[in-house]
């Protein structure tokens, strides 16, 4: 009797169990869910916590997972608007916001990414050929222009997925950019150009601070020199004056002047200790035989 008892009673615990797992479930903190019935949406459920519904066929549930999903895209080639082919792995990141118009047009994760993926694909092919290869790859920093392709990006799938899907995209991002072996010749010569123009820009500046710099010097050396010219041009003209007071009084005494002249030349050649063999009546030396009669 008592193992009946029990029998029954565990029978109608399972009873209750299968009855409750029909009709009660939970939604969690990282859910969303959709209640239908027979097929219809009638409830959508976004906070956590214990609810109950009808059981199978009667009512069904979706449960969605409302966390951040990634998504990356494969390298794919694309044109740039100067008709470039690059080639361009992006990346960017999603989740459900609205359960019901995602349940109503994708209904799985699989199916969801399928269409991200291929709106992703034609807004960045629409943007990357609106922009020059110069701002994807280029020497000069000022030139790329990641920040606005992605933002513009972003702004344009975030709109089409949360319209058509009900998914918000938060973040688009450009992973990789790649060039394909024919187009890297291309970019590479170009670039030499660029830099070669730079040089070429630089030597002529260079070229125009030296004219500048030597025609300065010369200016100032064109300056100087005149400066120099007339001052001694007036020194000149001053020892010219004072001379031709003593050639006056030369002029008056020539023996005089004669005398001076020759005492000049052999304080010259004899300032220091000289021994000169030399006929005493060679000038200057012959001052030597007559200084004793000009000492009587």
């Amino acid at each position: 009797m008592k193992k009946n008892i029990f029998t029954i009673l565990t029978a109608g615990a399972i009873v209750i169990i299968l009855i409750l797992y029909l009709i009660a479930f939970q939604v969690r903190v990282n859910e969303q869910a959709v209640i239908t019935t027979f097929g219809k949406p009638v409830l959508v459920l976004k906070t956590p916590g214990l609810y109950w519904k009808w059981p199978w066929p009667i009512q069904s549930l979706y449960r969605f997972d409302s966390r951040l999903q990634v998504l990356r895209t494969r390298f794919e080639e694309t044109y740039t608007k100067d008709g470039k082919n690059i080639i361009v792995a992006a990346s960017l990141l999603w989740k459900i916001e609205d359960s019901l118009k995602f349940l109503e047009s994708v209904g799985t994760k699989a199916e969801a990414e399928r269409n991200v993926q291929s709106v992703l694909r034609n807004y960045k092919n629409a943007v990357m050929g609106a922009h020059p290869l110069s701002h994807f790859i280029s020497t000069d920093p000022e030139s790329l222009q990641f920040d606005e392709i992605e933002s513009e990006m972003l702004r344009l799938v975030a709109r089409d997925t949360e319209e058509n899907y009900g998914i918000a995209v938060k973040f688009v991002k450009i992973e990789e950019v790649a060039l394909p072996e024919d187009t890297t010749g291309k970019v590479f010569e170009r670039m030499k150009k660029e830099r070669e123009r730079i040089a070429e820009r630089y030597r002529a500046e260079g070229e125009g601070e030296a004219n500048t710099i030597m025609a300065n010097a010369e200016s100032e050396r064109d300056r100087i020199l005149a400066a120099a010219e007339s001052e001694a041009k007036r020194i000149m003209g001053e020892g010219d004056a004072l001379a031709a007071k003593y050639y006056e009084v030369f002029a008056e005494n020539e023996e005089l002047a004669i005398f001076l002249r020759k005492l000049d030349a052999l304080r010259e050649t004899l300032e220091e200790k000289t021994t000169v063999i030399l006929d005493t009546g060679m000038p200057p030396y012959d001052l030597l035989e007559e200084m004793p009669e000009l000492g009587k």
